[in-house]
């Protein structure tokens, strides 16, 4: 009994210990699963940081050119040969790679005695898990004794629009060199700094550099100069570190001692030169009717070689001589073709007049038109192309057969439906031309109903055209003027009356086109708004130039809305629909009304461009006032972050994500996160 008794226990004993070990087991398991959970902690926003280096940071009298740079936890290394740079600028691509927590680096350039070198990483460094970035590192090594440890810096924008430039190359220049002596590239932000710069003077530019040579030697590449002398120097200096306890309250403030390098505020203007090398592209006839000329750039009065060379009647535009033109078009020149050139006629659409021409699938013509040569001057040039159609006469045809085989069975259908005695239309109905008419479904007093035609008219009978203004419940007739704006297309505009009904009515056969087709009849209802709906604007603009200022009305895509130039200092803006706006302005220094970009080789900066940097809230009955110093703010402050497309910054995104979580779970963000 003893025994039985001993064993009873032992083995209730065993079943106690059994049971508490697979409910730990369980908590484990559980608790291992709720951390591992999608929904579970925050997002790690510590960057990584450089552990050691071989050779030492800042190390001098360095002769390898082999680099190993570690980390404390495992990186990833984003777009290595776009944003990693070496300086001085090295004519072979080093040699960049990843492995867990190092990164390794291998100038394949020889190293260049007494000089510091730099390995800017600008921001490509990140954490493997959340991508953090690091921020702006630069590893620096000296061959010689000292290290040069100044350093400029500032942001690179688009001279049409501030937009950041990212990725371009930022360069300084000492002694008249074209060669950059110290290179940087410009971030998310547009933003670059230039590390281990010696004492002296320099003048820095930008560059796009497609072929690597780190020189301006293609109009196609985006860049910048500047002829301002800098001088680089430091100061100590002391800033002021906030840390937040929350969004709205202030925890401490701490003054911190560091070195201030100057300057850190240079602008560069980045731009597009206009491009004056003229090449034939191609020739391109989509439509049977008509065909498109191609050219990589406009024809440049400047550029033109005239030493007895004879000049076409409209020289920018090219002269075609038809080669296989029918019999009877002999002789007719340039009667054969409507002419459609672009603005700047680097585009030209020639439309066929006649049926035996839009039914040659074949054109044969010889071009004279300005080509430029080797050296970019363009000659006078003759050039022979075919030009076959994309929509061949035979599947025309038989498309139009099928066409037709199709009316003939609908025919059939209503023949055998009809009703004795009832009449039924066995002519298949005319082509009609396909007008486009548009207008704001509630037009403004400045709005005009547009009208696009399909192809060129041969007659307009403005007769035919009718617009009606309702007045005390009856309809009037409203003269109204029609007025070409370009290629087949045209606006009907009138005195439109604030909150008022109009009627617009064509009649058929009003239009038609080369062709002989005709439209057939339409009619438009209009409502005008009323005065009370709109807002006016009025900005004020204080800028010292000798130059017209244009101001510019946008939306929140940057598309231009309005144009008023600033007279007397005022630019003024009528009927604007309740909204949010933005304003950009430009010095039109030519008074041509329109930004001009800028060229290197005669030494003309962009026009100037500026944003105003505050939205503007117009409303419904407001006259709005606006007073605008163009130059107040600095030219990388100026655009709103809303109108940029260059949004980067990863480190706000993770923190905009961790303050919506806790949000969600109802907590306060930890302190460390902030």
């Amino acid at each position: 009994m003893i025994y039985r008794g001993k064993c009873l226990l032992a083995l209730f004993a065993k079943l106690i210990i059994s049971v508490f070990i697979l409910h730990s087991s369980l908590f484990i398991f559980t608790s291992c699963a709720r951390m591992g959970a999608p929904d579970g902690g925050w997002y790690d926003e510590k960057p990584p940081y450089v552990v050691s280096a071989t050779p030492e940071e800042n190390a001098t009298n360095v002769t390898s050119r082999k680099v190993t740079i570690r980390f404390n936890e495992f990186i990833k290394l984003e777009s290595a040969n776009e944003k990693v740079i070496v300086s001085p600028p090295q004519m072979q691509q080093p040699e960049i790679k990843v492995t867990g927590k190092n990164i390794y680096v291998n100038l394949l350039d020889s190293l260049k005695p007494n000089t510091t070198y730099t390995i800017d990483f600008s921001d490509a460094i990140s954490d493997n898990n959340e991508g953090n970035p690091m921020g702006n590192y630069s590893y620096t090594f000296s061959t010689g004794d000292a290290i040069d440890t100044l350093q400029v810096s500032g942001y690179v924008l688009d001279a049409s629009n501030l937009e950041p430039v990212k990725g371009i190359l930022v360069g300084l220049y000492a002694d008249g060199d074209s060669i950059m002596k110290r290179v940087a590239r410009a971030d998310s932000r547009g933003h670059f700094i230039i590390w281990g710069v010696a004492p002296g003077s320099y003048t820095v530019g930008a560059l796009m550099d497609v072929d690597g040579d780190y020189r301006f030697t293609q109009r196609s590449e985006k860049m910048a100069f500047s002829h301002d002398i800098i001088v680089p120097s430091c100061k100590p200096d002391v800033r002021q570190d906030t840390l937040w306890q929350d969004q709205n309250h202030i925890k401490d403030i701490s003054l911190t001692g560091y070195t201030h390098f100057y300057p850190d505020d240079i602008v560069l203007r980045a731009f597009d030169h206009q491009l004056t090398n003229r090449y034939f592209l191609k020739a391109e006839r989509k439509n049977a009717e008509n065909f498109t000329l191609f050219f990589t750039a406009p024809v440049v009065d400047s550029l033109i070689y005239r030493d007895n060379q004879p000049l076409l009647d409209n020289h920018k535009l090219p002269s075609l001589h038809l080669l296989n033109a029918p019999s009877h078009m002999q002789g007719v020149g340039d009667n054969l073709f409507i002419v459609e050139p672009s603005l700047k006629a680097d585009t030209v659409r020639y439309w066929l007049r006649d049926m035996a021409l839009v039914n040659q699938d074949t054109l044969r013509i010889e071009m004279t038109t300005y080509i430029s040569d080797s050296l970019g001057v363009q000659r006078l040039t003759k050039d022979t192309l075919e030009i076959l159609s994309k929509s061949p006469y035979a599947k025309r045809q038989k498309a139009l057969e099928e066409e037709m085989a199709d009316w003939r069975k609908e025919v059939a259908k209503r023949l055998r439906r009809a009703e004795p005695g009832e009449v039924v239309d066995t002519v298949m109905p005319a082509k009609k031309l396909e007008v486009r008419y548009s207008a704001p479904s509630v037009m403004s007093p400045t709005d005009a109903v547009m009208i696009t035609f399909p192809s060129p008219l041969e007659k307009f009978d403005k007769e035919a055209l009718h617009l009606y203004v309702e007045q005390d419940s009856l309809w009037y007739r409203s003269p109204f003027t029609v007025t070409p704006v370009k290629d087949r297309t045209c606006e009907v505009y009138t005195d439109w009356l604030p909150g008022t009904k109009y009627s617009f009515e064509v009649d058929s056969l009003a239009f038609t086109d080369i062709y002989g087709v005709a439209n057939g009849k339409y009619k438009m209802g209009i409502q005008v708004g009323k005065l009370e709906d709109y807002a006016s604007l009025f900005v004020n603009v204080n800028v010292s130039v000798n130059a017209p200022v244009i101001v510019q009305l946008l939306d929140k895509q940057d598309k231009v809305l309005m144009t008023a130039e600033a007279k007397d200092g005022t630019a003024e803006f009528y009927y604007i629909v309740p909204e949010t706006y933005y304003l950009r302005a430009f010095v039109d220094s030519n008074s041509n009304g329109e930004w001009d970009t800028g060229d290197y080789f005669t030494d003309r900066q962009p026009e100037d461009m500026y944003y105003y940097s505050e939205p503007v809230e117009c409303r419904a009955k407001w006259d709005i006032t606006k007073t605008w110093n163009l130059t107040s703010k600095p030219l990388f402050r100026q655009k709103p972050d809303v109108l940029k497309k260059e949004k980067g910054d990863t480190e706000r995104i993770i923190k905009k994500r961790n303050e919506e979580r806790a949000r969600n779970k109802g907590i306060p963000l930890p302190d460390y996160l902030k």
